[in-house]
């Protein structure tokens, strides 16, 4: 009869120098800090007022018990219109931010394109969708084309900077191998590099196309149309039951491409 064998025992975690140790406490400390500093500056005060007024807020929910499907072919319409805009924002997200996130790659671009590629893109992030869809209607005019815009400069913003650091995180022999051939720099991007990220670049830009799917709608709010803008009106005239039942066809929505997106996910990695 074989005897069980004993597994070795687990060491002990290595202990960490006082230094470490103490900056951690101290990075802790004041991000303890920072939250009771910032509790009053978000009113955290008004918590109790959702029990209190929670009157209100039943009114309101009964109203939304009652979705009004009466306008659904405006409400699929409009919804498939919100579908495109993010897709055509998505799409000329990705053509720009392939060229700019290899420029602000550190193992492709020399340091002189890298730093200012960098900083176009953090601004690119840095300002929201409404306000550049805001300047673009002033351009443009009412309509989806200003929320196309708005979502391409963002995303970009957004699919630059990860495209760059998918870059930098490949690995670095299958590059030298076409170097070592006597291949250019163009070439040792498109044989080194592409076929290394292009699966992760691919993964970065269906989820951005489920992300803008929501962000297309709260840009209706300001004029780019699609649902948004028929979800805004009928909170203004407190047509809540078409609110409801425009919610569902959101939530409906964004599910389906949150599972077509998934599904394609891990067929590809």
């Amino acid at each position: 009869m074989m005897s069980a064998t004993v597994p070795p025992p687990v060491p002990p975690p290595p202990i960490r120098p006082l230094r470490q140790r103490m900056a951690d406490w101290l990075v802790w400390g004041g991000v303890a800090i920072l939250l009771v500093i910032s509790a009053k500056a978000v009113e955290l005060d008004r918590f109790p007022l959702l029990f209190t007024n929670s009157a209100n807020m039943r009114e309101m929910g009964r109203a939304f018990l009652a979705p009004d499907f009466s306008l659904w072919p405006q409400y699929v319409a409009n919804m498939w219109l919100t579908l495109q805009i993010a897709l055509w924002g998505t799409t000329l997200a990705v053509l720009l931010a392939i060229p700019l996130g290899l420029a602000a790659a550190r193992n492709v671009s020399p340091p002189w394109l890298q730093q200012p590629v960098r900083r176009l893109l953090d601004l690119f992030r840095a300002v929201p969708d409404l306000v550049i869809g805001t300047i673009f209607l002033v351009a443009v005019g009412l309509g989806p084309f200003p929320g196309v815009l708005a979502l391409t400069i963002n995303t970009c913003g957004v699919l630059g900077k990860l495209f760059s650091e998918a870059v930098e995180a490949i690995d670095p022999r299958p590059v030298e191998g076409v170097r070592a051939v006597g291949a250019g720099p163009l070439h040792e991007v498109v044989w080194g590099v592409m076929p290394q990220v292009a699966p992760l670049w691919t993964s970065y830009a269906l989820y951005r196309f489920e992300s803008n799917a929501r962000a297309a709608t709260v840009l209706g709010l300001i004029g780019a149309g699609g649902i948004g803008q028929q979800l805004f009106e009928s909170m203004q005239g407190f047509q809540y039951g078409q609110t409801a039942a425009i919610v569902i066809v959101i939530v409906v929505a964004v599910s389906l491409i949150d599972l077509l997106s998934q599904a394609l996910r891990q067929r590809l990695l």
